[in-house]
């Protein structure tokens, strides 16, 4: 274990200095886009406009034929395209590929002063994030960047999930953490070929009737990634780092999407992967808190004065705890309303 005080200092001489505390911006959407397909990058500043965070993928869903492509396109993207306020992120390939060490050498070596993320899949264990630090470090350092780049995980083996408390604590680079729910659901050998979201099979039902045994029994569907992702939330919340919904893939079934993004929400997550531009919209209204819960967190803020003793409102009581809960709320829409004109005049900011 290395030793805490060590924390705060570069792992290579001339590399920046690590960060205390992970930025707080907007992050209601990652975006991803692939760099390989001309058509789609050329549509990159206009996303920018539109989204959070913008990602360039080079894992899964770029052909092994296009691995080199995505590589070349992303810097280019990453060198031509001003992406203002927007974040810039890229997924490199797993740590067992081909192409790990030049996705990380290529893009760190020539784009690195415009990335903000790394985002790393199929992480396992502290062990992995440890190895990624050490080489940012020293990539860092022959570039001469000036800030360092943060790390992001997902969670996708039964291994990782095992280990996420750890892997959140690996290092000061660590932004955050995304739940990777179909290659999780390959690695724990659970029976869905689903992309996130629920399953019809995975419910709860009410006892049958006494009084009539073939009486209908109402039914429940459940999440099947609840439990993961309360975890995550809370090993990311314990360590200052942020947690993420990963995919949603029917790209068909926006109701279904919006469910789940709003369960992740709900549970503390800051966002949510989208995969299509129909997801966006879904995501950035999703996770921004709704209007009528900001006025009246706002309200009892403002009742409760100092945040101590208790007001009843409306027949609701109220207290330091509440008072919190609003705090949350309050500094989220207040964040985004300086990312998102159009909800800064919702909000009445």
């Amino acid at each position: 274990m290395r030793n805490p005080r060590n924390f705060a200092k570069p792992l290579a001489l001339g590399a920046p200095a690590p960060i205390n505390d992970v930025p707080t911006r907007p992050s209601r959407m990652i975006h991803f886009f692939d760099p390989s397909n001309e058509r789609m990058a050329r549509k990159v500043p206009e996303l920018a406009k539109q989204v959070d965070i913008l990602l360039g993928n080079l894992e899964d869903a770029i052909e092994v034929r296009n691995k080199e492509a995505a590589r070349a396109g992303f810097v280019r993207i990453a060198r031509d395209t001003d992406f203002g306020p927007t974040q810039l992120w890229t997924r490199v390939n797993s740590l067992d590929s081909p192409w790990f060490l030049d996705d990380i050498t290529t893009i760190v070596g020539e784009a690195g002063d415009k990335l903000d993320v790394l985002m790393v899949p199929k992480v396992e264990g502290p062990w992995d994030i440890h190895f990624v630090d050490q080489l940012l470090a020293q990539l860092e350092a022959k570039r001469r960047l000036e800030r360092p780049i943060l790390v992001h995980a997902i969670l996708e083996t039964a291994l990782g999930v095992a280990n996420l408390e750890l892997i959140a604590r690996a290092s000061p680079r660590m932004q955050g953490l995304s739940l990777g729910p179909a290659d999780l659901a390959a690695s724990r050998r659970m029976k869905t070929t689903r992309v996130g979201g629920g399953h019809p099979g995975y419910l709860v039902r009410e006892d049958p009737n006494p009084a009539d045994e073939n009486a209908p029994r109402k039914s429940a569907q459940q999440d099947l990634w609840h439990y993961t992702l309360a975890r995550m939330v809370d090993a990311c919340v314990s360590a200052g780092i942020l947690p993420f919904y990963g995919p949603f893939g029917d790209i068909a079934d926006p109701v279904a999407c919006e469910d789940q993004f709003r369960n992740a929400f709900l549970l503390g997550c800051v966002g949510a992967w989208s995969l299509h531009p129909k997801q966006i919209e879904i995501a950035r209204r999703v996770f921004s808190p709704p209007v009528e819960e900001v006025k009246w967190a706002l309200r009892v803020i403002e009742e409760m004065g100092d945040g101590s003793g208790t007001v009843m409102i409306d027949g609701k009581m109220q207290d330091d705890a509440t008072v919190k809960q609003c705090r949350v709320m309050v500094a989220l829409a207040r964040l985004i309303a300086e990312r998102d004109p159009e909800m800064a005049r919702n909000y009445g900011f």
